[in-house]
């Protein structure tokens, strides 16, 4: 019996790479939905290829075309995420993959967690924004969560059974981006497209300028605390330019592992996939030219302050991560339209983090994704409205 298989945010690098790992197996799986937000010939081309009758396209303008493209075949093309109630009914998908960017990741993730038996998720921000309500609806459901983040994927994989009260501390491995080695004076001219230039991975130009940063390190910090229910003085930050080592856990047992794969984000796609089934993937051999030759280095505050923010941190949820993530999505978004510089992003960030306005969020803890939505929303209102 094939299994059935969602992925919300199905033309993205994530859905992509999953797509690319089903059409070598497509006699054991039934895509039941794609959504996606503008990328309509990849969206075309995936259609057709599982012959996928359900749709969401977030994009008005492009719903509109794509439903004239399709009027002619048996598909269900909807605009907005309350049709997966429609779509599924009491039906369970065995998959889904959420690899919707961004906040818009959120409102799909908690309506479709009663659909499907198990979910994985690449979107941070649904994770450190909304985890209390995932967490919720995985519970009530009885839906298996597995992160598909290289590092949170890691993690689980090194953990397994234990319990939190077991490790010791956890490492999570940065490569240091694209401006690791530049002389701290020269980070002033730095530009859009060196900015983009990541040594190590392929990705979306919002996470590796948040990589350029070490953002995507701060986020990840939270994700492992919520995920993983550990205390913040339990995560490090551990500079790894290689990007071969992905987690280190330490356990109370003197025990230590270690998480080692390819700078390839299909392998953590792959394994939430089949998980413990006897599939493989093909990768390179171990290269002991660079296991022989692994450095590790704690954090440069100077040249990535940002990290600052995690000292900064609450232990308990709350609307305070959604000022983190707006604030930090909206500043990204203005130098890549070249409206502030490189170093704008960590200083403007840090400072509306410390004003009171904001602060205060960190006693308030998420009631529902609406409160979350207008937070973002209004924290997107200040940034726009500041002179940077």
């Amino acid at each position: 019996m094939k299994k059935k298989i969602a992925i919300l945010g199905s033309t993205g690098s994530i859905g992509k790479s999953l797509i690319n790992i089903l059409k070598k197996d497509k006699n054991n799986f039934n895509i039941t939905l794609l959504t996606a937000n503008k990328n309509i010939n990849e969206l075309l081309k995936q259609i057709n290829t599982f012959n996928v009758k359900n749709i969401i396209v977030t994009n008005y303008k492009i719903f509109l075309k794509i439903k004239i493209l399709l009027k002619n075949k048996k598909i269900n093309i909807y605009n907005d995420f309350h049709s997966i109630n429609k779509i599924y009914h009491n039906k369970k998908n065995d998959y889904v993959m959420n690899a919707i960017s961004g906040l818009d990741g959120l409102e799909p993730t908690i309506k479709i967690i009663k659909f499907t038996k198990k979910i994985a998720i690449a979107n941070k921000e649904s994770i450190i924004c909304g985890w209390s309500l995932i967490q919720k609806e995985l519970q009530k459901n009885k839906t298996k969560f597995i992160p598909i983040d290289s590092e949170h994927f890691s993690i689980y994989s090194l953990i397994g059974e234990s319990k939190n009260a077991n490790i010791e501390n956890v490492y999570i491995t940065a490569s240091g981006g694209p401006f690791y080695k530049l002389p701290l004076n020269n980070f002033k001219s730095i530009t859009i497209k060196s900015a983009l230039n990541h040594p190590n991975w392929k990705m979306g130009k919002k996470i590796t300028i948040d990589s350029a940063t070490m953002m995507n390190k701060v986020f990840e910090i939270i994700e492992a605390k919520k995920i993983f229910n550990l205390d913040y003085n339990k995560l490090k930050i551990l500079v790894h330019s290689q990007s071969y080592v992905h987690a280190i856990v330490k356990f109370n047992n003197g025990l230590t592992k270690i998480l080692i794969h390819d700078t390839n984000m299909t392998i953590p796609i792959f394994n939430s996939l089949y998980e413990d089934k006897k599939k493989e993937i093909q990768s390179k051999k171990l290269d002991f030219s660079i296991i022989n030759n692994l450095n590790f280095e704690n954090i440069d505050l100077k040249r990535f302050p940002v990290t600052k923010i995690l000292k900064k941190l609450s232990s308990n949820d709350s609307l305070y991560e959604t000022v983190i993530v707006s604030a930090n999505d909206n500043l990204v978004r203005m130098f890549l339209s070249n409206k502030i510089q490189f170093l704008d992003i960590s200083k403007t960030l840090i400072k509306i983090l410390n004003n009171k306005e904001f602060l205060k969020f960190k006693q308030i803890i998420p009631k529902n994704i609406n409160e979350i939505t207008k937070l973002s929303n209004y924290v997107s209102l200040k940034i726009n409205s500041m002179h940077i």
